[in-house]
């Protein structure tokens, strides 16, 4: 097969060179024979997509992303940016949006994952007033739930601004919900979303990496580097590939009834590998078309 070729995020005060977070990452793709462009993602995000890509060769084929989460509508810039050089993102902005946010990525992993609902937020607009937050909760029922945005959750402050511990108690649930939106700022990914909250049992959740439908590598969660749990697959890689996407991740934890749960859905290229994983395995496995 041969190697495939990367934009890992820059350094923003040396911006030749990878962003130091994600060197060890970059060292490992060109061990597998990649091709190693970087791109500022900085400047990606301020909106100057042109000026993002200024590094990378024209007609130098496609490419995969590699670095920091990107905004969908940012993602689909990039793209054209890069076709105004004769290049191409091997995720489509489509196939991105679909794995990296909730909504695009839940109907398809349904029987899977927590019961789910959510509305759409204007990024310069506040959270849900409380009788709309109680008609969004009303179809998981009573019971605990929590609180997200499209594509991340704040579990490090869980009873500030992640756990309800009663979706119907509503002057609770817009304090939750009220307090993840400030903190979440500038950075709120699409809306709001509630999920019904589901026990799970110690010991980590396992990250799974999927390219074109295969598992090729089962990693700890960067969250709890030490654990690696083995979950069965078979259903979720049927799922994975009625998602159709290209390169998937899928968080998997054992819930406390021994039923296997998929926590989240993302996509490959702005997953977290665990700390001292450098990904050349990984890198190794994905196609360069």
């Amino acid at each position: 097969m041969a190697p495939a070729s990367f934009l890992f995020c820059s350094d923003p005060l040396r911006p030749g060179r990878p962003d130091p977070r994600f060197a060890p990452e970059a060292a490992a793709a060109r061990r597998a024979g990649a091709q190693v462009v970087a791109v500022d993602h900085d400047v990606l995000i301020s909106g100057d997509a042109k000026a993002a890509v200024g590094r990378v060769p024209r007609d130098s084929g496609p490419y995969w992303y590699r670095g920091w989460m990107v905004p969908a509508a940012r993602y689909e810039e990039l793209e054209q940016a890069l076709l105004a050089r004769g290049c191409s993102l091997l995720t489509t902005p489509t196939a991105y949006r679909a794995a990296h946010e909730l909504p695009g990525w839940y109907g398809t992993f349904a029987g899977l994952t927590p019961r789910s609902v959510w509305c759409a937020l204007p990024s310069s607009g506040g959270p849900p007033d409380a009788p709309s937050l109680s008609r969004l909760a009303e179809p998981l029922g009573p019971g605990p739930g929590i609180v997200k945005d499209f594509v991340k959750s704040r579990k490090h402050e869980w009873h500030e601004a992640c756990f309800v511990p009663e979706l119907s108690d509503t002057d609770r649930l817009a304090r939750v919900v009220g307090r993840f939106v400030e903190l979440q700022g500038d950075f709120l990914a699409g809306g709001v979303v509630l999920r019904a909250y589901e026990p799970f049992v110690a010991g980590g959740e396992a990250r799974v990496w999927w390219v074109d439908g295969d598992p090729v590598r089962v990693t700890a969660h960067p969250d709890t580097p030490g654990r690696v749990p083995a979950p069965g697959l078979d259903a979720v890689g049927a799922a994975v590939r009625r998602l159709g996407c290209r390169w998937v991740t899928t968080d998997l934890a054992l819930r406390e009834d021994g039923v296997w749960r998929v926590v989240e859905v993302g996509d490959g290229q702005v997953s977290g590998l665990p700390a001292g994983d450098d990904g050349e395995a990984l890198f190794g496995a994905l196609p360069a078309s």
